[in-house]
């Protein structure tokens, strides 16, 4: 048997090569997306401080309680961020890199610290845990939606003005 191994690209390329077009990649996020996105950050975050007023615990407690979530909202952006960032080819440095990730895991490890020493009901506890969560997915999926439709308006208008 005589078995053919190698292939001859030359009589199969065409003479006439059209020029390369420009993708943009167009794909933002759907407005169903961006709107689940803020309603969960709104949910997670009214939830989490109405929790907190609510709370027959002192005003310091409640302090540091909101102060942890405002502190793990801006690192979990922040991480976002510069992930991005670093992904876009825009420059990051490391040290900054290296604190947003290292706040956004403090952040977290304040809170578990601070309901585990908490004299909480468990299901106290789990609420601000669940409600803490949601307000960190949400603030990360609405700063990408924010960062992802900026993003394709500038290459369509980019695009648009080459033409």
């Amino acid at each position: 048997m005589n078995y053919q191994t190698t292939v001859s690209l030359k009589d199969d390329v065409k003479t006439t090569t059209k020029p390369k077009e420009d993708k943009v990649y167009n794909q933002k996020p759907t407005p169903a997306f961006i709107g689940a996105s803020w309603t969960a950050l709104f949910i997670g975050m009214l939830s989490y401080c109405i929790g907190l007023w609510n709370a027959s615990m002192q005003l310091n407690e409640k302090g540091y309680y909101f102060t942890i979530l405002l502190f793990g909202l801006f690192s979990v952006i922040s991480v976002q961020k510069s992930v991005r960032d670093k992904l876009e080819g825009i420059q990051v440095t490391d040290i900054y890199y290296s604190i947003s990730w290292f706040t956004s895991i403090a952040a977290i490890v304040l809170l578990i610290i601070g309901l585990w020493n908490a004299d909480l009901e468990l299901s106290e506890k789990g609420f601000y845990g669940m409600s803490f969560t949601l307000s960190l997915f949400a603030a990360i999926a609405v700063q990408k939606n924010t960062r992802d439709v900026a993003y394709i308006d500038k290459e369509i208008e980019s695009k648009e003005t080459k033409d």
